[in-house]
């Protein structure tokens, strides 16, 4: 299912990147600490699409750089009417666990940080979350993706059922 989300051209001018992690690793060497930087990066054009990567370089810049080449590789379109979900779903990965909800016009977002950036880069401008797991923004992130991947439009179901919208409306 999650095969036939997948967005295969996109131009790199109307895609927004937004950081929601950037970690300093440290190795201890022979000749001292080396310092390394990991990012993770949420990628979205705030019209259905949307995308995390993870980056890991030397410099903050490069790894950055990297975790948004990751995240353009990984799009996915997301079903949003009139700016909020289409229905409620739970996502999960790993320890993470998230529960995302429709909300009504003018609600906004009420959601944590690492949920926030990706409901916002994918254009939801109205809906209720709940992180239920783990804090640790990876998998959060990764939840939150899993949750937006199981959603799926009216017309999608009508059509996957082989009915008319109305008739799937009647029942």
């Amino acid at each position: 299912m999650a095969d036939n989300k997948k967005v295969k051209v996109v131009e790199a001018s109307e895609l927004k990147e937004k950081l929601v992690s950037l970690n300093r690793v440290a190795k201890v060497t022979k000749g001292g600490r080396t310092f390394s930087f990991s990012a993770l990066v949420v990628l979205g054009d705030g019209n259905g699409r949307v995308g995390h990567g993870l980056g890991k370089a030397r410099d903050v810049q490069e790894c950055i750089a990297k975790a948004v080449d990751d995240a353009r590789k990984k799009l996915i379109e997301v079903p949003i009417i009139n700016g909020t979900i289409p229905h409620e779903q739970k996502g999960k990965y790993g320890a993470g666990k998230v529960l995302i909800k429709p909300a009504a016009d003018g609600t906004g977002v009420i959601a944590g940080g690492a949920m926030r950036a990706v409901l916002e880069m994918a254009g939801v401008h109205n809906v209720l979350a709940k992180s239920q797991g783990s804090s640790n923004p990876h998998n959060v992130v990764k939840a939150t993706i899993n949750a937006l991947q199981k959603l799926r439009s009216a017309k999608e179901i009508a059509r996957q059922r082989g009915i008319s919208l109305e008739k799937l409306f009647e029942g």
